[in-house]
């Protein structure tokens, strides 16, 4: 999840709409990944963050290999340029 660094309302939720786009984007381009479902926060509340990413992949090498690949290094470079701050967790299922 990302919480981005606009303080103004409008742009953070036009800059939340493109993180979401772009990692959506991602889907059919990188092959490593099973599924991927990216989207801004719907509740406007402060302490919610301002997008989540829930990527499946099949395992730690295919993670790796997502985290490397091209259109998901652009990706990461725009988001990089808008967020505040980041959390993650990698879990199995």
């Amino acid at each position: 999840m990302w919480k981005l660094a606009s303080e103004d309302a409008a742009e953070r939720a036009e800059q939340a709409a493109e993180v979401a786009r772009r990692l959506n984007a991602l889907d059919g381009v990188v092959p490593q990944l099973r599924a991927v479902r990216a989207g801004a926060n719907a509740v406007p509340i402060d302490s919610n963050w301002d997008v989540a990413l829930v990527a499946d992949v099949d395992d730690v090498e295919a993670l790796d290999a997502y985290q490397v690949h091209p259109a998901h290094v652009e990706a990461a470079g725009y988001i990089r340029s808008v967020v505040e701050s980041r959390v993650a967790v990698d879990f199995e299922v």
